[in-house]
């Protein structure tokens, strides 16, 4: 597993034009301030809009990363609403798409143990309260595991986080609690002293919390590079997650795996069928993967 470039072939200038005006209204809103009208009118996800990605993706190991923060009814990119998410866990499933954990990703690209067909992984970043009353009940109505990248020590302390005893009680039921370090500051400002405090105490506090090993963590903000990824596996960390676009494949680096984030915009279902299928298509001619 490496780190590749990004890097357009011979015509990908156009062809990435190309998705871009089919992307359109959506792309352009989550990139914007992070706010939409509230005149958004909630479209169930389509059957025949889209093929799952399995389907449209090239050769070898192909997993979709979901990426979500919070599930509610604020107008905020970052906030997709109750039932667009259970739309889309009803397509998901309706689909044949098979909810993995980060273990089972890292043993798929591993090679040591075979991936389920059509597998996702669905992540959270913060740990929002959301999380636990409105997404949690919805990923057990349809089976789904998910996991949820939390920062510490936020946990239990301010009031729109879950609580450490909530986390308990969600990885009951499938919902594995990893680490978004201590206190969800972006990495790339900090100084190796401060790295390694974020990484070990984030770490550490949510080991104790939940009685297991904590080996898989995002980057807040997804900002990070080859050091701070070197950090990471250092301070013994089997894998990361950043907010790079794309789908995990055997050629990832385990250090900055990709995920295709989900955000609420004026068409968030329409939207979120483009991109599981746009995505394999974009690696395919070249974009986001050489």
């Amino acid at each position: 597993m490496r780190e590749r470039q990004v890097k357009q072939g011979s015509g990908g200038k156009y062809f990435l034009l190309l998705m871009m005006l089919i992307m359109g209204v959506g792309a352009w809103l989550f990139l914007g301030n992070g706010k939409e009208s509230e005149a958004q009118e909630t479209v169930p996800v389509q059957e025949a809009e889209v093929v799952p990605a399995a389907e449209a993706a090239v050769d070898g190991v192909k997993v979709l990363v979901l990426n979500y923060h919070k599930i509610d009814n604020k107008h905020h990119s970052l906030a997709v609403k109750p039932e667009d998410f259970e739309s889309q866990l009803k397509y998901l499933s309706d689909h044949g798409y098979h909810s993995i954990s980060p273990d089972e990703l890292y043993e798929g690209l591993a090679g040591t143990k075979p991936l389920p067909e059509n597998p996702v992984l669905i992540t959270f970043d913060d740990g929002y309260k959301d999380n636990y009353t409105t997404a949690f009940p919805l990923l057990k109505k349809y089976g789904f595991k998910a996991t949820i990248f939390a920062v510490t020590s936020f946990l239990g302390k301010q009031p729109q986080y879950f609580t450490w005893e909530q986390a308990r009680e969600m990885e009951q039921h499938g919902i594995s609690i990893q680490s978004h370090t201590a206190t969800h500051r972006s990495m790339t400002d900090l100084s190796d002293e401060e790295l390694r405090s974020e990484l070990a105490d984030s770490k550490r506090k949510a080991e104790e919390e939940l009685g297991h090993p904590v080996e898989y963590m995002a980057y807040p903000t997804g900002t990070y590079n080859l050091h701070i990824a070197e950090m990471v596996k250092e301070a013994g960390y089997k894998a990361a997650f950043t907010i790079k676009y794309g789908n995990v494949d055997e050629a990832s680096n385990i250090y900055a795996l990709e995920r295709v984030p989900v955000f609420h915009t004026a068409h968030t279902n329409r939207d979120f069928l483009e991109r599981i299928r746009y995505t394999p298509i974009f690696e395919k001619f070249g974009w986001t993967k050489s």
